[in-house]
């Protein structure tokens, strides 16, 4: 197949479109990314809204069944939703690059055998769940929150069977920029999930039990839906064509690229876990887990708009390279880049002017309120350069570069950024402010990283790359 040839002086990456309608390219680009990310913030939204309902109606049971169902879902956030959810964004890689290469007869065999890698993978988090009692124990947790938590968490291991088909068709179907279903979908579970809450811990007197089970039915809705829609839409024809034993070939290729795509979103996610358990070390634990606690949800609800970002931008560059047309992916690069600092901006601004008030959403106690507010200007430069960083880990994804990804998160966040923080909260004595200040020192390294590697990707090469994975495949054109 015959390849675009290679300019002999590659256009450094910020420079502009330049050229004759060059322009008018980058405002396609940008309404083609607006497309993408704006259902993607919305299904980020509800998604979450799942696991915040079940807690919310814990919450109305008293303060044992609260505490453990807390400590429950992030101990299921960490060892197994995060690291399911980061195996599946192989696929961005797989069937974005494959659906560019007009190679459609490929994403249904990537997303069986991703189904497959992670059904594997699933079984150990099961047992993990099973044991979250005994482990929360030995860790010197209360045992009366340790056993609450304990028995939520088995109760949450049903959610897994449905969890892990439900991610992989929400990246085999964004792949394709399918994300308007995507949304929908996960509209109505969120819908449909406050009321199967209530059936199960009000209507069946289930209690705490009845809200981690309810996860499951939810999931199942959700894969149901998506289901129906990837087999009876026309727009899926081409690229599902049902179940067959290809699903279990080449597996090793896609564990090869879905554990450091894990790695990638764990890595980040477990250190802002353990500024929670670090904040427990302070003076007054209590005052500074709560204002960590809340810094952190505030974070994850704003970080949907860098995560749609992300994705989209990991879409259309793994497109744009499968179809061999490195330059376009590149300018897809320079526009994301452009709308994460001007969403970035927007945002941060924002929060600062808001800062006296945020705090009132949350607690009525004047000492976390004021706490809140001192906090806010730190938070906003961490949202900043989180969005920046994670649009730059989206083109890495599209590149299927998730190995220099890990390495990075790794060395940013556990040789950076939480030794900076463990100096400046318990050396320094700046206290929470202190975790957060070097959190933000290892997102500052991260964004430095991929800066510099994103300038140095050579973008011919890239797609040569790119086509050589979707055509090495063993597959027979359906």
């Amino acid at each position: 197949m015959a390849m675009e040839k290679a300019p002999s002086v590659e256009e450094p990456l910020l420079l502009g479109a330049g050229g004759k309608g060059g322009e008018g390219a980058a405002v396609a680009e940008l309404k083609r990314l607006l497309h993408l990310a704006g259902p993607l913030v919305a299904s980020g939204v509800l998604r979450n809204a799942v696991q915040m309902v079940s807690v919310m109606f814990v919450g109305h049971l008293g303060e044992l069944p609260l505490a453990g169902a807390s400590l429950a879902t992030s101990v299921a956030n960490v060892t197994g939703f995060s690291l399911l959810f980061g195996m599946a964004s192989a696929l961005d890689t797989l069937c974005g690059q494959a659906y560019g290469a007009r190679q459609h007869h490929l994403l249904g065999a990537y997303k069986q055998r991703a189904m497959v890698v992670l059904a594997v993978a699933a079984v150990p988090v099961a047992l993990v769940w099973a044991s979250t009692g005994e482990i929360l124990l030995l860790l010197g947790q209360d045992p009366s929150i340790a056993a609450e938590a304990g028995a939520y968490a088995r109760w949450l291991i049903p959610a897994l069977v449905p969890f892990v088909p439900l991610v992989c068709h929400i990246r085999f179907l964004q792949a394709q920029s399918a994300v308007v279903p995507v949304m929908a979908s996960c509209g109505a579970t969120a819908a449909s999930h406050v009321v199967v809450c209530w059936a199960l811990v009000r209507k069946a007197g289930m209690g705490s039990r009845g809200a981690a089970l309810a996860n499951a039915v939810s999931y199942t809705v959700n894969l149901t839906i998506m289901a129906l829609y990837v087999r009876l839409s026309s727009a899926c024809k081409k690229t599902w064509t049902g179940f067959s034993m290809e699903a279990f070939r080449e597996l090793r290729q896609y564990a090869e690229l879905a554990v450091p795509a894990a790695m990638m979103v764990c890595l980040e996610w477990w250190s802002f876990e353990l500024l929670v358990l670090l904040s427990g070390l302070l003076p007054n634990p209590k005052l500074e887990t709560s204002v960590l606690s809340i810094c952190l949800n505030t974070g994850s609800l704003l970080f949907m708009v860098p995560f749609g970002l992300c994705t989209s931008i990991s879409t259309r560059v793994s497109n744009e390279l499968g179809a061999g047309n490195p330059q376009a992916a590149k300018l897809a690069t320079r526009v994301v880049i452009f709308m994460a600092i001007t969403e970035g901006l927007v945002i941060t601004l924002t929060m600062i002017l808001l800062r006296n008030f945020w705090g009132h959403m949350y607690s009525d106690e004047a000492e976390v309120v004021t706490y809140i507010a001192r906090m806010i200007p730190v938070l906003a430069i961490s949202f900043f350069i989180d969005g920046m960083h994670s649009s730059l880990s989206g083109v890495l994804t599209g590149c299927g570069k998730q190995k220099i990804g890990a390495r990075v998160n790794l060395g940013a966040f556990y040789l950076a950024g939480i030794p900076m923080a463990v100096l400046l909260a318990f050396v320094l004595h700046l206290n929470g402010m202190g975790l957060w200040l070097g959190i933000v020192c290892g997102s500052l390294s991260k964004l430095i990283l991929l800066f510099w590697i994103t300038m140095r990707i050579n973008w011919e090469k890239e797609s040569i790359k790119a086509k050589e994975l979707v055509f090495s495949s063993t597959l027979p054109v359906a």
